[in-house]
């Protein structure tokens, strides 16, 4: 038993191993995984430290064996080896959770391939409930496919099917795609299939802004290892509207997590609007881990699979209400007319069967072109992202990208800014909160005051509403 004067001498000490290893890591990295460190005693050549959770032991054992040892040599004088242990608090553990690890020298390389061994911690929620909610109707046998999405959905099936323990195909799997095509009803899928026939697995389906919370209440509660101790915990992780992970400590934590359960041969599933090369909001690391898996594109779909969207919905509503009608040519036209993925087909669809029950017109081809006028035929259109909107604002106002995101008021900013916003609403899918984190993090209400002020303006400026129109066009030409 260490004397008084001993475990301060030690103390002492130790806070100098800690400035060294933060001096070496980075506050980020030593946060993340030294921060709980605390040592414990120091003799015979041997010192030992402990930390919170078997996975932290892990983790350290495994990818920072080597720099903690030359850390505490450099204050401590030469050691045999590092004892790393888990704090008990307590709480009883299993002999196998409490037996000694010892970092040596021959333990400094990092082993090649090695396995984690990841804990199953007893959690405050399930994974179902710290997760985004699972729709019902989004899966397998819902999913209609053709040759723009077959790649993705035999992708999809592939991974929901593996065996447990068995090497996986490819990891991660990456999705993209313009809104709409169906990335978000795979990830549901992907979901049901593993639950349905592995239910030993944890699955876990979230999307980036849910993600985001959860580890923004870690760090107020101080709980960051328990954050990291739930995600490890996951077999299969579907990730969705990945373009919205935001801020340099976000992704680094991301990373971390995403680097750990490949490691241990975890399933991680992400879709996006955009592939990887072109996500800015994290760095290039994280970009070529994402595109060493598998990535695919859900394109817009073909004329065929238009026509089997629309029937496949034409069915259901009639399902309904069987005194529903509407002639092969309406849905032929509604098929050539409306290009984009199965929302657009499904609103279209709504619209004109909506617009004659209303006004008990015939149901025709002539109806339907009057209540779709307003619908591009462009199948370009539907691929307009807010990332080109910024390219092209940036360009014709000689404003820079940052400028436009940051919170700047000058009248040579706010105009720009106003009008990307007004040509997001209007040329993107993407919802006013989508389109105000796309911008900065503003709130829904500031897009949509802007939205709402640039289409005031243009009915009195002639000048600024042929400047709009030229926008647009260059958009539609990115």
């Amino acid at each position: 038993m260490m004397t008084d004067a001993a475990g301060f001498e030690l103390k002492q000490s130790w806070s100098r191993i800690a400035q060294r290893l933060k001096a070496e890591l980075g506050d980020d990295l030593y946060t993340s995984w030294f921060a709980r460190m605390e040592p414990e005693a120091c003799a015979d050549g041997r010192l030992a430290v402990s930390v919170p959770t078997r996975f932290l032991r892990n983790w350290i054992e495994t990818h920072y064996a080597a720099k903690l040892l030359k850390a505490s040599e450099a204050e401590l004088g030469h050691l045999d080896n590092v004892n790393v242990k888990v704090r008990t608090r307590g709480v009883p553990q299993r002999p196998q959770d409490v037996a000694d690890r010892r970092i040596t020298r021959e333990e400094q390389q990092e082993p090649a391939g090695r396995t984690m061994t990841l804990p199953v911690q007893a959690l405050h929620q399930p994974a179902a409930e710290r997760g985004s909610p699972l729709d019902p109707n989004q899966t397998f046998q819902s999913f209609i496919t053709g040759g723009s999405n077959r790649l993705a959905h035999a992708a999809a099936q592939r991974i929901s099917e593996s065996q447990p323990g068995l090497p996986v195909s490819f990891n991660p799997l990456f999705i993209h795609s313009a809104a709409g095509l169906g990335k978000t009803h795979l990830l549901n899928a992907i979901a049901w299939r593993v639950r349905e026939r592995h239910r030993e697995r944890k699955v876990l389906f979230i999307t980036a802004e849910r993600f985001m919370y959860h580890f923004i209440g870690a760090l107020r509660s101080r709980d960051t290892i328990g954050f990291k101790d739930f995600f490890q915990s996951i077999d299969v992780l579907l990730i969705d509207d990945f373009q919205f992970l935001q801020g340099k400590s976000m992704t680094q934590e991301f990373y971390h997590t995403f680097n750990s359960l490949v490691d241990a041969k975890r399933q991680i599933v992400i879709a996006a609007d955009s592939p990887p090369a072109q996500l800015d909001a994290i760095d290039q690391r994280m970009r070529s881990r994402l595109m060493g898996g598998l990535v695919v594109d859900v394109e817009l779909p073909e004329l065929d699979l238009r026509r089997e969207i629309l029937a496949r919905r034409l069915a259901e509503v009639a399902g309904r209400d069987p005194q529903i009608r509407v002639d092969p040519d309406v849905v032929e036209f509604i098929a050539n007319k409306v290009q984009g993925g199965g929302r657009e087909l499904e609103g279209a669809l709504n619209r004109v069967i909506a617009h004659q029950q209303f006004s008990h017109a015939p149901l025709s081809v002539d109806l339907a072109a009057m209540v779709l006028r307003d619908m591009s035929a462009n199948p370009d259109q539907c691929r307009v992202r807010i990332d080109d909107i910024l390219k092209v604002i940036g360009r014709h106002y000689n404003v820079a990208r940052a400028d436009l995101l940051s919170p700047r008021r000058a009248r040579s900013v706010v105009v720009p800014r106003q009008i990307g916003m007004y040509l997001a609403k209007k040329l993107t899918p993407r919802s006013l909160p989508e389109i105000g984190r796309r911008f900065g993090g503003r709130d829904h209400s500031t897009v949509l005051h802007a939205v709402r002020k640039i289409e005031d303006l243009m009915k009195s400026d002639d000048r600024l509403a042929r400047e709009v129109a030229l926008l647009i066009r260059l958009i539609e030409q990115q």
